[in-house]
């Protein structure tokens, strides 16, 4: 008997100062990745659909994004290079 299935996993990759398009104010949105694995025996072996999203803290709404829209993003949230851990990052209203 070969048992088999999926698993997901959930990153969150930055946290940005965004003007939410659901309810329109400017707050804090996560990017989040979104892995789904092929497992066989509980083991997860390669993934076979990755998805990204921003998601705002305020309302609470969902956007996905494409992976360049995620990089570009995740290059804005770190300012073109590595933030010190624990320094608060600043993102301009857009």
């Amino acid at each position: 008997m070969i048992i088999f299935g999926t698993k997901g996993y959930l990153y969150q990759l930055a946290i940005l100062t965004l003007i939410c398009a659901q309810c329109g104010n400017p707050a804090a949105h996560t990017l989040r990745k979104r892995v789904t694995k092929f497992t066989l025996f509980f083991v997860p072996l390669f993934p076979f659909s990755t998805k990204y999203s921003t998601q705002c803290t305020f309302c609470g709404a969902e956007q996905k994004v494409t992976s360049e829209q995620a990089e570009q993003l995740q290059a804005q949230a770190t300012g073109g290079a590595a933030q010190p851990y624990g320094q608060p990052q600043q993102q301009p209203y857009q």
